[in-house]
Protein backbone atom coordinates (compact mmCIF):
# COMPACT_ATOMS: atom_id res chain seq x y z
CA UNK A 1 0.00 0.00 0.00
CA UNK A 2 2.40 2.57 -0.89
CA UNK A 3 0.21 5.28 -1.55
CA UNK A 4 -1.66 4.63 1.69
CA UNK A 5 -1.87 7.44 4.48
CA UNK A 6 -3.04 8.37 7.65
CA UNK A 7 -5.76 10.14 6.98
CA UNK A 8 -7.40 7.72 4.23
CA UNK A 9 -10.80 6.47 5.04
CA UNK A 10 -11.06 2.55 6.03
CA UNK A 11 -13.73 -0.03 6.04
CA UNK A 12 -13.59 -1.83 9.34
CA UNK A 13 -15.92 -4.38 9.23
CA UNK A 14 -19.30 -2.68 7.89
CA UNK A 15 -18.08 0.48 9.65
CA UNK A 16 -16.30 3.00 7.65
CA UNK A 17 -13.67 4.90 9.23
CA UNK A 18 -12.89 8.55 8.10
CA UNK A 19 -8.99 8.29 8.93
CA UNK A 20 -6.86 5.43 10.13
CA UNK A 21 -6.04 6.68 13.14
CA UNK A 22 -6.86 5.08 16.53
CA UNK A 23 -7.12 6.32 19.95
CA UNK A 24 -5.83 4.10 22.26
CA UNK A 25 -7.02 2.31 25.24
CA UNK A 26 -5.33 4.68 28.41
CA UNK A 27 -6.77 4.45 32.26
CA UNK A 28 -7.68 7.50 33.52
CA UNK A 29 -9.45 6.53 36.11
CA UNK A 30 -11.98 9.51 36.40
CA UNK A 31 -14.92 7.40 37.08
CA UNK A 32 -17.91 8.80 39.97
CA UNK A 33 -17.47 7.09 43.22
CA UNK A 34 -19.43 4.87 44.82
CA UNK A 35 -19.54 2.22 41.87
CA UNK A 36 -17.05 3.47 39.50
CA UNK A 37 -19.74 4.87 36.99
CA UNK A 38 -18.62 6.37 33.89
CA UNK A 39 -20.25 10.69 34.42
CA UNK A 40 -20.61 13.70 31.89
CA UNK A 41 -16.87 15.02 32.39
CA UNK A 42 -15.83 11.49 30.51
CA UNK A 43 -18.32 11.81 27.84
CA UNK A 44 -16.48 15.55 27.45
CA UNK A 45 -13.23 13.78 27.42
CA UNK A 46 -14.12 11.48 24.77
CA UNK A 47 -16.40 13.36 22.81
CA UNK A 48 -13.26 15.98 22.24
CA UNK A 49 -11.38 13.44 20.58
CA UNK A 50 -14.19 11.98 17.81
CA UNK A 51 -12.01 12.80 14.75
CA UNK A 52 -10.19 10.07 15.43
CA UNK A 53 -11.05 7.15 12.69
CA UNK A 54 -11.81 5.18 16.04
CA UNK A 55 -12.08 5.33 19.79
CA UNK A 56 -11.29 2.34 21.89
CA UNK A 57 -11.80 3.36 25.82
CA UNK A 58 -10.21 2.83 28.20
CA UNK A 59 -10.20 -0.97 29.90
CA UNK A 60 -13.50 -1.61 31.69
CA UNK A 61 -13.49 -4.43 34.26
CA UNK A 62 -16.18 -7.04 33.03
CA UNK A 63 -16.94 -7.40 36.54
CA UNK A 64 -15.81 -6.71 40.51
CA UNK A 65 -13.88 -9.65 40.36
CA UNK A 66 -12.27 -8.14 37.06
CA UNK A 67 -11.01 -5.04 38.76
CA UNK A 68 -7.11 -4.17 39.77
CA UNK A 69 -7.19 -0.18 40.19
CA UNK A 70 -8.53 2.24 41.86
CA UNK A 71 -11.90 4.02 40.33
CA UNK A 72 -11.34 2.44 36.39
CA UNK A 73 -14.87 2.13 35.09
CA UNK A 74 -17.28 -1.27 35.06
CA UNK A 75 -19.64 -2.35 32.86
CA UNK A 76 -21.51 -5.13 34.67
CA UNK A 77 -24.12 -2.57 36.25
CA UNK A 78 -27.02 -0.90 35.17
CA UNK A 79 -25.58 2.38 36.75
CA UNK A 80 -22.24 1.55 34.98
CA UNK A 81 -24.28 0.86 31.48
CA UNK A 82 -26.60 4.29 31.95
CA UNK A 83 -22.93 6.46 32.74
CA UNK A 84 -21.68 4.56 29.28
CA UNK A 85 -24.73 5.44 27.21
CA UNK A 86 -23.43 9.43 28.25
CA UNK A 87 -20.02 8.57 26.41
CA UNK A 88 -21.39 6.93 23.22
CA UNK A 89 -24.24 9.80 23.05
CA UNK A 90 -21.75 12.50 23.06
CA UNK A 91 -19.29 10.59 20.93
CA UNK A 92 -21.95 9.92 18.12
CA UNK A 93 -23.03 13.36 18.19
CA UNK A 94 -19.31 14.66 17.89
CA UNK A 95 -19.58 12.24 14.30
CA UNK A 96 -17.12 9.60 15.93
CA UNK A 97 -16.97 6.08 16.72
CA UNK A 98 -16.15 4.02 19.67
CA UNK A 99 -15.49 0.14 20.77
CA UNK A 100 -15.16 -0.67 24.63
CA UNK A 101 -12.23 -2.62 25.79
CA UNK A 102 -13.28 -5.71 27.88
CA UNK A 103 -11.02 -6.41 31.10
CA UNK A 104 -10.21 -8.70 33.19
CA UNK A 105 -7.03 -8.15 35.35
CA UNK A 106 -6.60 -11.06 37.07
CA UNK A 107 -3.48 -11.14 39.69
CA UNK A 108 -2.85 -7.83 38.31
CA UNK A 109 -4.96 -6.56 41.26
CA UNK A 110 -4.72 -6.20 45.31
CA UNK A 111 -6.78 -8.11 47.81
CA UNK A 112 -8.75 -4.87 48.96
CA UNK A 113 -10.97 -5.26 45.88
CA UNK A 114 -11.66 -8.28 46.89
CA UNK A 115 -12.81 -8.15 50.22
CA UNK A 116 -9.88 -8.64 51.70
CA UNK A 117 -8.77 -12.64 49.52
CA UNK A 118 -6.37 -12.79 46.39
CA UNK A 119 -7.21 -11.93 43.42
CA UNK A 120 -8.03 -15.19 40.48
CA UNK A 121 -5.53 -16.02 38.03
CA UNK A 122 -4.33 -19.17 35.83
CA UNK A 123 -1.88 -19.85 38.78
CA UNK A 124 -0.90 -19.04 41.69
CA UNK A 125 2.13 -17.01 40.77
CA UNK A 126 2.62 -13.41 41.77
CA UNK A 127 3.80 -10.97 38.91
CA UNK A 128 6.29 -8.78 40.57
CA UNK A 129 4.20 -5.43 40.00
CA UNK A 130 2.22 -3.32 41.36
CA UNK A 131 -1.47 -1.44 40.99
CA UNK A 132 -2.49 2.31 41.78
CA UNK A 133 -5.23 1.90 44.58
CA UNK A 134 -6.54 4.85 46.49
CA UNK A 135 -6.98 4.49 50.32
CA UNK A 136 -8.85 5.69 52.89
CA UNK A 137 -7.07 9.49 52.93
CA UNK A 138 -7.99 10.01 49.11
CA UNK A 139 -4.76 9.70 47.78
CA UNK A 140 -3.76 6.54 44.79
CA UNK A 141 -0.49 4.76 45.75
CA UNK A 142 1.45 2.50 43.47
CA UNK A 143 1.01 -0.74 45.75
CA UNK A 144 2.17 -4.69 44.96
CA UNK A 145 0.42 -7.26 43.98
CA UNK A 146 0.05 -10.07 45.99
CA UNK A 147 0.06 -14.31 45.65
CA UNK A 148 -3.19 -14.54 43.29
CA UNK A 149 -5.38 -17.84 43.92
CA UNK A 150 -5.50 -20.30 41.12
CA UNK A 151 -8.99 -20.32 39.53
CA UNK A 152 -11.32 -23.50 39.13
CA UNK A 153 -12.71 -24.89 36.12
CA UNK A 154 -16.26 -23.39 36.63
CA UNK A 155 -14.71 -19.83 37.60
CA UNK A 156 -13.12 -19.88 34.51
CA UNK A 157 -16.47 -21.04 32.60
CA UNK A 158 -18.13 -18.50 34.31
CA UNK A 159 -15.58 -15.37 33.61
CA UNK A 160 -16.44 -16.62 29.97
CA UNK A 161 -19.68 -15.73 31.04
CA UNK A 162 -18.80 -12.49 32.18
CA UNK A 163 -17.06 -11.66 29.35
CA UNK A 164 -19.93 -12.41 26.89
CA UNK A 165 -22.70 -10.68 29.14
CA UNK A 166 -20.40 -7.55 29.56
CA UNK A 167 -20.20 -7.23 25.61
CA UNK A 168 -24.23 -7.23 25.38
CA UNK A 169 -23.82 -4.77 28.31
CA UNK A 170 -21.66 -2.69 25.52
CA UNK A 171 -23.80 -2.87 22.35
CA UNK A 172 -26.61 -1.65 25.14
CA UNK A 173 -24.67 1.24 26.34
CA UNK A 174 -24.22 2.60 22.59
CA UNK A 175 -20.40 1.47 21.96
CA UNK A 176 -20.33 0.02 18.05
CA UNK A 177 -18.24 -2.73 18.76
CA UNK A 178 -15.88 -3.68 21.67
CA UNK A 179 -12.06 -4.89 22.32
CA UNK A 180 -11.23 -7.84 24.61
CA UNK A 181 -8.24 -6.93 26.38
CA UNK A 182 -5.33 -10.09 25.74
CA UNK A 183 -2.52 -7.90 26.20
CA UNK A 184 -0.24 -6.18 29.02
CA UNK A 185 -0.29 -9.01 31.39
CA UNK A 186 -3.76 -8.62 32.08
CA UNK A 187 -5.65 -12.31 32.54
CA UNK A 188 -6.27 -13.06 28.89
CA UNK A 189 -2.56 -12.65 28.54
CA UNK A 190 -2.10 -14.69 31.81
CA UNK A 191 -3.53 -17.74 30.28
CA UNK A 192 -1.29 -17.46 27.20
CA UNK A 193 2.08 -17.42 28.81
CA UNK A 194 3.94 -20.51 30.65
CA UNK A 195 5.47 -17.70 32.82
CA UNK A 196 1.88 -17.20 34.53
CA UNK A 197 0.23 -20.20 34.00
CA UNK A 198 1.59 -23.61 35.31
CA UNK A 199 -1.95 -25.28 34.50
CA UNK A 200 -2.04 -29.29 33.83
CA UNK A 201 -5.56 -28.86 32.81
CA UNK A 202 -7.31 -28.06 29.63
CA UNK A 203 -6.42 -24.53 30.03
CA UNK A 204 -2.32 -24.74 30.78
CA UNK A 205 0.35 -26.97 29.03
CA UNK A 206 -0.10 -26.90 25.70
CA UNK A 207 -0.13 -23.73 23.52
CA UNK A 208 -3.31 -24.59 22.46
CA UNK A 209 -4.21 -25.85 26.51
CA UNK A 210 -2.67 -22.23 26.85
CA UNK A 211 -4.79 -20.15 24.14
CA UNK A 212 -8.34 -22.42 24.64
CA UNK A 213 -9.57 -19.33 27.57
CA UNK A 214 -8.65 -16.93 24.72
CA UNK A 215 -10.41 -18.83 22.65
CA UNK A 216 -13.64 -19.38 24.62
CA UNK A 217 -14.09 -16.07 25.18
CA UNK A 218 -13.67 -14.79 21.75
CA UNK A 219 -16.50 -17.20 20.76
CA UNK A 220 -18.81 -16.24 23.33
CA UNK A 221 -18.53 -12.56 22.80
CA UNK A 222 -18.95 -13.25 18.88
CA UNK A 223 -22.07 -15.11 19.35
CA UNK A 224 -23.28 -12.29 21.15
CA UNK A 225 -22.88 -9.46 19.43
CA UNK A 226 -21.29 -10.47 16.03
CA UNK A 227 -17.67 -11.14 14.99
CA UNK A 228 -17.63 -7.68 12.85
CA UNK A 229 -17.90 -6.05 16.39
CA UNK A 230 -15.48 -7.75 17.95
CA UNK A 231 -11.42 -6.59 18.21
CA UNK A 232 -8.70 -8.64 20.56
CA UNK A 233 -5.72 -6.73 21.86
CA UNK A 234 -2.51 -8.22 22.16
CA UNK A 235 1.22 -7.64 22.96
CA UNK A 236 3.48 -10.58 22.14
CA UNK A 237 6.75 -8.86 22.32
CA UNK A 238 6.07 -7.08 25.84
CA UNK A 239 7.54 -9.18 28.91
CA UNK A 240 6.87 -6.63 31.93
CA UNK A 241 4.91 -8.01 34.81
CA UNK A 242 6.95 -11.63 34.96
CA UNK A 243 5.67 -12.31 31.33
CA UNK A 244 8.79 -13.11 29.81
CA UNK A 245 7.76 -16.36 27.97
CA UNK A 246 9.77 -18.33 25.46
CA UNK A 247 6.84 -19.91 23.42
CA UNK A 248 4.70 -16.35 23.24
CA UNK A 249 5.45 -15.78 19.89
CA UNK A 250 3.97 -19.02 18.23
CA UNK A 251 0.94 -18.97 20.79
CA UNK A 252 0.34 -15.46 19.78
CA UNK A 253 0.33 -16.85 15.75
CA UNK A 254 -1.98 -19.78 17.05
CA UNK A 255 -3.97 -17.66 18.48
CA UNK A 256 -4.44 -15.25 15.52
CA UNK A 257 -5.84 -18.66 13.70
CA UNK A 258 -8.45 -19.22 16.10
CA UNK A 259 -9.08 -15.71 15.98
CA UNK A 260 -9.47 -15.60 12.10
CA UNK A 261 -11.48 -18.68 12.19
CA UNK A 262 -13.87 -16.81 14.01
CA UNK A 263 -14.18 -13.97 11.51
CA UNK A 264 -13.27 -11.26 14.34
CA UNK A 265 -12.66 -7.44 13.07
CA UNK A 266 -9.39 -6.39 13.88
CA UNK A 267 -6.35 -7.44 15.74
CA UNK A 268 -4.45 -4.85 18.04
CA UNK A 269 -1.13 -4.93 18.52
CA UNK A 270 0.15 -3.02 21.84
CA UNK A 271 4.16 -2.60 21.00
CA UNK A 272 6.72 -1.87 23.68
CA UNK A 273 7.14 1.89 24.41
CA UNK A 274 9.74 2.82 26.54
CA UNK A 275 13.22 3.63 25.83
CA UNK A 276 15.18 0.31 24.35
CA UNK A 277 12.31 -1.63 24.19
CA UNK A 278 12.27 -4.67 21.52
CA UNK A 279 11.26 -3.92 18.48
CA UNK A 280 8.50 -5.93 16.75
CA UNK A 281 10.75 -7.55 13.52
CA UNK A 282 8.81 -7.61 10.41
CA UNK A 283 9.01 -11.69 10.24
CA UNK A 284 6.55 -11.43 12.82
CA UNK A 285 4.37 -8.79 11.22
CA UNK A 286 4.15 -10.95 7.40
CA UNK A 287 3.67 -14.16 9.68
CA UNK A 288 0.41 -12.49 11.39
CA UNK A 289 -0.59 -11.15 8.25
CA UNK A 290 -0.45 -14.78 6.92
CA UNK A 291 -2.37 -16.29 10.26
CA UNK A 292 -5.35 -13.50 10.31
CA UNK A 293 -6.71 -11.52 7.59
CA UNK A 294 -8.93 -9.03 9.21
CA UNK A 295 -7.36 -5.47 10.13
CA UNK A 296 -4.70 -5.00 12.12
CA UNK A 297 -3.84 -2.04 14.00
CA UNK A 298 -0.82 -1.39 15.55
CA UNK A 299 0.72 1.12 18.92
CA UNK A 300 3.92 2.09 20.34
CA UNK A 301 5.30 4.96 20.23
CA UNK A 302 4.07 5.79 16.56
CA UNK A 303 4.38 10.00 15.52
CA UNK A 304 3.25 10.56 11.63
CA UNK A 305 6.70 9.45 10.25
CA UNK A 306 6.70 5.97 11.75
CA UNK A 307 3.01 5.50 11.42
CA UNK A 308 3.35 5.99 7.68
CA UNK A 309 6.70 3.85 7.29
CA UNK A 310 4.09 0.85 8.48
CA UNK A 311 1.06 1.47 6.32
CA UNK A 312 3.13 1.60 3.62
CA UNK A 313 4.61 -1.91 4.01
CA UNK A 314 0.48 -3.44 3.81
CA UNK A 315 1.57 -5.17 7.41
CA UNK A 316 -0.82 -2.65 9.42
CA UNK A 317 -4.04 -0.87 8.51
CA UNK A 318 -4.06 1.39 11.27
CA UNK A 319 -2.16 3.18 14.55
CA UNK A 320 -3.22 4.06 17.36
CA UNK A 321 -2.23 6.78 19.32
CA UNK A 322 -1.94 6.72 22.73
CA UNK A 323 0.08 9.94 24.54
CA UNK A 324 -0.50 12.47 21.91
CA UNK A 325 -4.28 12.01 22.13
CA UNK A 326 -4.10 13.30 26.20
CA UNK A 327 -2.93 17.08 25.33
CA UNK A 328 -3.89 16.98 21.76
CA UNK A 329 -7.75 16.68 21.23
CA UNK A 330 -7.79 17.60 17.81
CA UNK A 331 -4.68 14.70 17.00
CA UNK A 332 -5.78 14.02 13.58
CA UNK A 333 -5.65 17.79 12.29
CA UNK A 334 -2.42 18.20 14.38
CA UNK A 335 -0.69 15.55 12.24
CA UNK A 336 -2.68 16.18 8.87
CA UNK A 337 -0.79 19.82 8.91
CA UNK A 338 2.28 19.41 11.02
CA UNK A 339 0.91 21.83 13.99
CA UNK A 340 3.32 21.62 16.94
CA UNK A 341 1.90 19.23 19.74
CA UNK A 342 0.96 20.31 23.08
CA UNK A 343 2.52 18.36 26.48
CA UNK A 344 0.28 16.35 29.30
CA UNK A 345 0.91 17.01 32.88
CA UNK A 346 1.93 13.14 34.25
CA UNK A 347 0.76 14.69 37.86
CA UNK A 348 -2.54 14.25 36.31
CA UNK A 349 -2.96 11.32 34.39
CA UNK A 350 -5.10 8.90 37.47
CA UNK A 351 -7.70 10.54 39.46
CA UNK A 352 -8.70 14.11 39.93
CA UNK A 353 -10.83 16.43 38.02
CA UNK A 354 -10.81 17.85 34.33
CA UNK A 355 -7.69 19.37 34.96
CA UNK A 356 -5.24 17.81 32.55
CA UNK A 357 -8.13 15.51 31.35
CA UNK A 358 -10.86 16.94 29.77
CA UNK A 359 -8.88 20.94 29.47
CA UNK A 360 -6.69 20.69 26.51
CA UNK A 361 -8.12 23.07 23.69
CA UNK A 362 -7.92 22.37 19.67
CA UNK A 363 -5.09 24.07 18.08
CA UNK A 364 -7.78 25.92 16.31
CA UNK A 365 -8.69 27.39 19.74
CA UNK A 366 -5.32 28.20 20.78
CA UNK A 367 -3.83 29.86 17.33
CA UNK A 368 -7.01 31.02 15.83
CA UNK A 369 -6.44 31.70 12.02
Amino acid sequence: MPNTTLFDAFPLGTMPLPNRIVMAPMTRCRTTQPGDVPNALMATYYAQRASAGLIVSEATQISRQGQGYSFTPGIHTPEQIAGWRLVTDAVHQASGRIFLQLWHVGRMSHACFHDGQPPAAPSALAPDAQVWVVGGDGVGRMVDCPVPRALSIGEIAAIVGDFRQAAVNAIAAGFDGVEIHGANGYLIDQFLRSTANRRTDAYGGSIAGRCRFLKEVASAVTEAIGAQRVGVRLSPYITARNMHCPEIIPAILHAAGELERLGIAYIHLSEADWDDAPQVPDSFRLELRRAFGGTLIVAGRYDRSRAQAVLATGLADLVAFGRPFIANPDLPARLANGWPLADFDPATLFGGDARGYADFQPHSAVFPQ
